[in-house]
């Protein structure tokens, strides 16, 4: 490839990037909030989030766990979060025993309790062992939240909620996901601080609701 055509391919991915990150600043910030204020109410209280993905998506949700159980940016206490993959082990011996297709499904089933939320985050929206999880995390009791490429697909429709982010390529559609990420960790940041905040003011502090919306 020559230096022009190099150059200029990295052009059409910036700008493909741009357009996707200005359609999730237009969609997707109310979501994003919503989860944050979700994700502030659940923690605290005992609950866990519980992540998924394939490749790249995997290392989104660990990504975002990493930054509940240590912190984002200001000092707070560590919250409970867990990234399926990342249990090579019961991942492998699932694999093996049950197929592909149930390694997270089994471990939602033994990890997952009623008030926990099951993030699962996918390009395609069609992987079959996160739809399989996100049927295992309801049944379960768990609030479900899909982070997809574009919608409609099979894993918007297994998710109580979603966030589906519109983009050229698999590799935009994973770039605005980690911008996604950061912003659900501030998010919930924000939210944490928001009954303190209110008890200074001598306000009460705000209450999140407990039920997800269904999409």
């Amino acid at each position: 490839m020559s230096e022009f055509s190099a150059l200029d391919a990295a052009h059409l991915h910036c700008r493909s990037l741009e357009r996707a990150i200005v359609r999730l600043r237009r969609d997707g910030l109310g979501r994003i909030a919503e989860w944050g204020g979700l994700l502030a109410a659940a923690l605290p209280a005992g609950g866990r989030l519980l992540a998924a993905g394939n490749g790249g998506s995997a290392a989104q949700a660990q990504h975002l766990t990493a930054e509940l159980v240590g912190r984002y940016q200001r000092e707070r206490t560590a919250y409970s979060a867990i990234s399926l993959h990342a249990e090579t082990s019961s991942m492998t011996a699932i694999g093996n025993d049950y197929g592909f297709e149930h390694v997270y499904a089994r471990q939602v089933a033994a990890h997952g309790r009623p008030g926990d939320i099951l993030l699962l985050l996918s390009t395609s929206g069609r992987s079959a062992n996160l739809i399989t999880a996100a049927v295992a995390g309801r049944a379960a009791g768990l609030r479900v939240w899909a982070l997809t490429g574009p919608g409609p697909n099979p894993l918007v429709d297994a998710a109580h909620d979603h966030l589906s982010v519109a983009g050229d390529t698999t590799a935009t559609v994973q770039e605005a996901h980690l911008v996604a990420v950061h912003l659900l960790c501030e998010a919930f940041d924000a939210a944490l601080a928001e009954p303190a905040e209110a008890l200074a003011r001598g306000a009460a502090p705000a209450v999140f609701p407990v039920e997800g919306r269904v999409s």
